[in-house]
């Protein structure tokens, strides 16, 4: 009887052993056609653009390119478009994602002290996230239209007087309406995000400060605005990478002109790619931002890792 019960154990470890190691390949095995499906889609064209990045490849030579090395990344280097509008994408993304936090941290704000109504405060403030990009661009391009637009017409309602200000083709008047389209369409992400983090925070902290006597700017500034960091990061993060490859509201309203005037980095890699007809150049464009993009998310995302640590303490 011994004999028989040490074997039916070995037999039952076995076969826990081929289960354990069958459970452990099965949520690889389903992930295998997903990954094979990126790998076509994504990683291909990828790595073919980098390898085109390093030759003279263009529409008109698509059958005959050569292997050129760095020649593209030291053209973009000497290109001073290329600086100026990589210098604008990131006065752009700049200013854009701290408006967008300063003004959706002050209607997180206001909603989480909403009693009633909070629902449906959410459903219309994500409005303007359910609009296309694009649908948007022609939206705002109207609005700043200098004969019919609506902020002009605004103006003259104000003052009694017709004011045509060219806002799409006057060099710093395009530059912020490309900000209040871009304000506009992303500052609900920023609410969301924001709230979720207040409406997450525990209350014991503040029935203390209250008790203790502080004032209401207090409690902001030395408890919610500490506590939540993890989120503001995290939305910056997010809206960081967004902004970084901006292209629909540009391409629709300015498509980057007057005269490069508004160019961004995203609508000069177009210009060059599509409009130039020049892949490899516009290739090697397109890795430095995409290299100087994840150095910046890195930046972020150790920040909300570091606070996060710093919230556990």
């Amino acid at each position: 009887m011994t004999a028989q019960t040490l074997t039916r154990n070995t037999q039952t470890t076995r076969t826990r052993h081929s289960g354990s190691a069958e459970s452990r390949l099965l949520p690889l095995a389903l992930l295998l056609p997903g990954l094979a499906v990126l790998l076509a889609v994504i990683g291909f064209p990828m790595l073919y653009s980098l390898y085109l990045s390093f030759t003279d490849y263009t529409l008109t030579t698509a059958r005959n390119f050569h292997f050129v090395g760095l020649e593209n990344y030291l053209i973009l280097v000497q290109d001073p478009i290329f600086w100026q509008a990589f210098g604008r994408t990131v006065l752009f993304m700049t200013l854009a994602v701290n408006l967008e936090f300063i003004i959706g941290l002050g209607i997180a704000q206001l909603m989480a002290k909403a009693i009633r109504g909070r629902g449906a405060l959410r459903t219309i403030i994500m409005m303007p996230m359910m609009f296309a990009p694009i649908l948007v661009g022609f939206m705002f391009k109207w609005a700043f239209n200098d004969q019919v637009g609506l902020v002009n017409n605004i103006l003259f309602s104000l003052t009694g007087r017709p004011q045509i200000i060219p806002w799409l083709v006057d060099v710093p008047l395009g530059f912020i309406a490309l900000l209040v389209a871009e304000i506009w369409m992303s500052t609900p992400f920023m609410v969301i995000i924001l709230e979720a983090g207040i409406l997450s925070l525990p209350v014991e902290p503040f029935e203390a400060a209250e008790v203790d006597g502080a004032s209401g700017w207090q409690k902001f500034r030395m408890l919610t605005l500490p506590m939540i960091m993890p989120f503001v990061y995290t939305a910056m993060a997010i809206r960081s990478l967004d902004l970084a490859r901006v292209y629909d509201v540009v391409r629709i309203m300015t498509d980057g002109g007057p005269g490069n005037r508004t160019e961004l980095i995203w609508t000069y890699v177009y210009r060059l790619s599509f409009s130039g007809h020049n892949f490899a150049l516009g290739s090697a464009m397109s890795y430095v931002t995409v290299i100087i993009s994840f150095l910046f998310t890195w930046y972020l995302f150790r920040n909300v890792l570091r606070s996060r640590w710093e919230g556990q303490r």
